[in-house]
């Protein structure tokens, strides 16, 4: 896939010296779902911004679908739409009208239709004569997501979208979020929850500081980064380690009755018919064997550490 966003060399520096992006390179493919993940502060949002126009960068260029984001503004925000943090919107005001006007802000002609098609895909048709203030935090939302798509653009930036949102309205979002990567809107989202970006992103990318720390393929990231983990139930608890076992990165654990040994997904071997040669040797009786997979959020937790 070709890239539709083009992040050469930005850097934001505000007045008083504080570098709020460094140097950040970046692309973004058409179609895809790119998870950014980040702490408070790493510069997520300022990156999100930046590519918007909203703020300009200190250096570097940003590209849109061909137009230059500080040369030709209009063309390359017409391709966005965004959806901030923030539930910024008219209360008294009813969904429709406040996704009507939305679609005009960006010289659109009025078209129902496609005011319609939005409103059903998210849910709201049904609420389009209520006022915003009568609606739920997840429906306001929605509402939010409504305005983003009402000029039809071919890029979606979710800042925080499943923010104050309850568990169940926030699968709802997934299922809305892979619908609209299903008819080809290329979707960028910030989230603090690991497990959205591991349900839903082709790729993640990782900010900290203002850096691109990576960008990769979910799949190859926890393929490249990921430990697993063998769990061993044994028959018979145990005190402390034999002699014979202290070359394995092991650990005790439940008061003895269980092993816990952490090896590498990329190694030529893993050690484990090694391991259980020796256990057995070693007198002990297993009762279960268990692996498990690091998760994404210990890989980001464990990424952000390392560069910090």
């Amino acid at each position: 896939m070709s890239a539709i966003i083009r992040v050469s060399n930005v850097s934001k520096i505000y007045e008083g010296g504080f570098t709020a992006l460094k140097d950040v390179s970046l692309q973004i493919r058409e179609g895809e779902i790119l998870a950014l993940l980040g702490p408070n502060g790493a510069g997520k949002t300022t990156l999100i911004s930046t590519i918007c126009g909203i703020t300009l960068p200190t250096s570097g260029t940003i590209d849109v679908g061909g137009f230059d984001s500080q040369k030709d503004f209009r063309g390359a925000r017409s391709l966005i739409g965004l959806v901030p943090q923030e539930l910024t919107i008219e209360p008294f005001e009813t969904v429709m009208n406040t996704v009507s006007f939305s679609r005009g802000l960006f010289g659109k002609s009025h078209d129902a239709a496609v005011i319609e098609k939005i409103l059903r895909s998210l849910s709201l048709w049904d609420k389009k004569d209520s006022q915003i203030r009568t609606l739920s935090g997840g429906m306001k939302r929605r509402v939010l997501i409504a305005k983003a798509l009402s000029h039809e653009p071919r890029i979606l930036f979710l800042d925080e979208p499943s923010a104050g949102v309850d568990v169940e309205l926030r699968k709802d979002m997934w299922e809305v979020v892979k619908s609209l990567a299903a008819e080809g809107v290329t979707i960028i989202l910030t989230t603090h929850y690991i497990e959205e970006a591991e349900e839903m992103a082709d790729r993640v990318g990782v900010i900290n500081k203002g850096e691109i720390l990576l960008v990769e393929e979910k799949a190859d990231l926890m393929r490249k980064l990921g430990q697993k983990e063998l769990q061993i139930e044994l028959q018979e608890p145990v005190l402390a380690l034999p002699e014979s076992l202290a070359s394995y990165d092991l650990t005790i654990e439940d008061d003895g009755n269980k092993l816990r040994y952490a090896y590498e997904t990329t190694g030529n071997r893993t050690g484990i018919t090694a391991l259980l040669a020796d256990l057995a040797a070693a007198g002990m009786r297993l009762k279960d064997i268990e692996t498990r997979q690091s998760s994404l959020e210990e890989i980001f937790v464990g990424l952000v550490k390392e560069k910090a």
